[in-house]
């Protein structure tokens, strides 16, 4: 069975507008809870877990994973928690963030506005080889965690099955206007992931934003990312575009 034909696997807090969180590495939400909840303030909170990785898949067989099957995956949480027609908020940090890119890419009316936090979008650089072959040497190594069996780690998942496609993706669509915001760590000024949220957001024609930390911002700085993250999301107005569900 193929991962995108997966029962749906997701979370629900809070209360208000919709907002669709996607986690990065594996898509696993380990440490989230904090962000979440302080999220829930403002917003329903719908935190999608892809493979299933909280919800009693860990350690099951997992294929190279593709990142239209995420998007397509997000898309249904969207018609499984909405109706047609209205729109959501959409989160995505890291490989999420690839992955949400690619829901507005291929759903363009759906969202209501994408903020996509430091997607590993690597190969758009001038030097995107060789920054992407860094990337995942400095990540990736012969103690890799196992991505199967009982011993089986998100982070096991995330390097056998995840950083390599996703780093390898190259995001090219022309975003619709006011539906975009690209966003980096303010930590991470001066590194790749920062130059790439930047060449992000010129070369899709979103916004750019500075959230508090680096890459784990979501993690270290849970409390004040997600302050960030609902100033920009509520600055934004909530959209209501005709859409057809996925399923």
């Amino acid at each position: 069975m193929t991962d995108h034909l997966l029962p749906l696997t997701y979370d629900v807090t809070g209360g208000g507008p919709v907002l669709l969180v996607l986690p990065g590495g594996a898509g696993h939400p380990m440490g989230l809870g904090p962000l979440t909840e302080r999220l829930a303030e403002s917003f329903t909170v719908v935190t999608y877990d892809p493979l299933g990785l909280a919800h009693g898949r860990l350690g099951s067989p997992v294929a190279d994973q593709r990142v239209a099957d995420w998007s397509e995956g997000a898309q249904r949480v969207l018609a499984d928690v909405l109706p047609a027609g209205e729109p959501a908020y959409v989160f995505g940090t890291s490989s999420g963030g690839i992955a949400a890119l690619d829901l507005l890419a291929r759903h363009p009316g759906r969202p209501a506005h994408v903020v996509a936090h430091e997607p590993p979008c690597v190969t758009l650089l001038p030097n995107g080889a060789e920054r992407r072959a860094e990337l995942i040497a400095q990540l990736d190594g012969p103690r890799r965690p196992p991505a199967e069996g009982e011993s089986a780690t998100p982070m096991g998942v995330f390097l056998a099955h995840v950083l390599r496609p996703f780093s390898a993706h190259a995001p090219d669509f022309t975003a619709p206007p006011g539906r975009l915001t690209v966003a980096a760590g303010t930590d991470s000024r001066g590194g790749p992931l920062h130059t790439t949220a930047h060449l992000l957001a010129e070369r899709l024609g979103g916004a750019f934003a500075e959230f508090p930390g680096g890459h784990l911002g979501t993690l270290d700085h849970p409390a004040a990312f997600a302050d960030a993250l609902a100033d920009t999301l509520l600055a934004q107005p909530h959209r209501k575009a005709a859409v057809t569900p996925a399923r």
